[in-house]
């Protein structure tokens, strides 16, 4: 399901907004909004020393964060543009320095098996280390921190904000939240300790340390498997596939919960033989019960030549994901009973969706009603 980062008409006054974030405001319902509260300049307070990197001679560095591993001189930034060497130590420029904010139903991660029909307080900085010609939210995600405006909300004071507006989880979306790291892992350690779980809705362009110490503090992961060919990932992503592929063996490994986004775009990714692989592929190293979401592209950012996927083209590879042994097939951004959620046994109802409504019709706390089939996931 495309993720939309602006509405005007929901935004939050500059006072609305500092009065919840000092927890002392009622929490009202506003869908989305995007507070603006200084102009687009990086300050001090939100440059903190990165994570995973290596000094090298003559005040360089390399990244150890992500499968890029930039090698970066004095003065220069990184790939993602919000990571930067001064002197030969590399700072992160985006802590506590999100541009963009909302408040959105869990399902439009999408994530179906984590606790659906919540809502999850979603954040994102400027910065990405993918450039896919696709990209629903470029606007932030190919721009840096001085290109955008964005607000102060450091970790202790999003999941203050968070309660406040009665959100189950905090979600760190939009735009690609392995650049903004540091970030992200304090959020997530602060929540942790809250019982608010913060998710992670990422490419998996990370290396595997900096995953598996997230992964200790994080409630779910929805990775973009944005393709089964290297050649997608080369021309339509600037990144390659085997380091998504390790990302998702770490996430089986560490035992996290975790779903699946495949867009399927014309052409690109959509043929009969490369979901195959792709099914086969999840349900062998992965196993039967992760959820697969196939979504639909519309033609966006650099990649409109393209018309938007056919719907026939989803149901046909659902159905080829399920004949693969996927038991939870979805499809995304079409109206359809492809959203809902059907018991593996018994096959009735469990979980009906429209859009962003959704019903827990047929589940008992984790199980059938009818069969008492156990349903993978976290589920109220």
């Amino acid at each position: 399901m495309i993720e939309r980062t602006i509405d005007i008409k929901n935004r939050l006054s500059r006072r609305e907004f500092l009065r919840l974030a000092a927890g002392t405001g009622a929490a009202c319902s506003i869908p989305l909004f995007r507070p603006v509260l200084h102009a687009a300049a990086i300050e001090e307070k939100f440059v903190k020393e990165a994570r995973y990197y290596e000094r090298l001679p003559e005040k360089k560095v390399i990244c150890k964060l992500c499968p890029h591993e930039c090698r970066v001189a004095d003065l220069e930034r990184g790939t993602c543009g919000v990571r930067e060497n001064r002197g030969g130590t590399y700072y992160t420029l985006v802590y506590g320095n999100p541009c963009s904010a909302g408040i959105d139903p869990i399902e439009k991660k999408p994530l179906f098996h984590y606790y659906p029909a919540t809502t999850s307080f979603s954040v994102a900085t400027a910065g990405c280390n993918f450039v896919c010609r696709f990209c629903q939210n470029w606007e932030i995600s190919q721009k840096r921190p001085e290109q955008v405006k964005s607000t102060e909300l450091f970790p202790q004071d999003l999941i203050r904000l968070a309660e406040a507006r009665s959100c189950k989880t905090v979600a760190h979306t939009y735009s690609e939240p392995v650049v903004f790291f540091e970030y992200m892992l304090a959020c997530a350690a602060e929540g942790k300790k809250k019982g608010i779980p913060n998710v992670m809705i990422s490419n998996g362009y990370i290396n595997e340390k900096p995953m598996r110490e997230l992964c200790k503090y994080l409630g779910a992961v929805k990775i973009d498997l944005k393709a089964f060919t290297e050649k997608f990932y080369k021309e339509q992503c600037a990144g390659t596939l085997k380091p998504v592929l390790d990302t998702l063996l770490v996430l089986k490994d560490e035992g996290i919960w975790f779903e699946i986004v495949d867009l399927i775009i014309p052409t690109l990714n959509d043929s009969k033989r490369e979901i195959e692989t792709m099914s086969r592929w999840i349900v062998k190293e992965l196993g039967p019960d992760v959820p697969v979401h196939f979504s639909r592209y519309y033609p966006t950012f650099m990649l409109k030549n393209i018309p938007p996927t056919p719907p026939a083209t989803l149901h046909r590879c659902r159905k080829i994901a399920r004949d693969s042994g996927v038991k939870f097939a979805y499809i995304g951004n079409l109206l359809s009973d492809a959203e809902n959620t059907y018991c593996p046994g018994c096959h009735k109802l469990l979980i009906e969706r429209m859009r962003y409504v959704t019903n827990t019709i047929g589940m008992k706390g984790n199980r059938c009603k009818y069969c008492d089939e156990k349903i993978p996931g976290y589920f109220l």
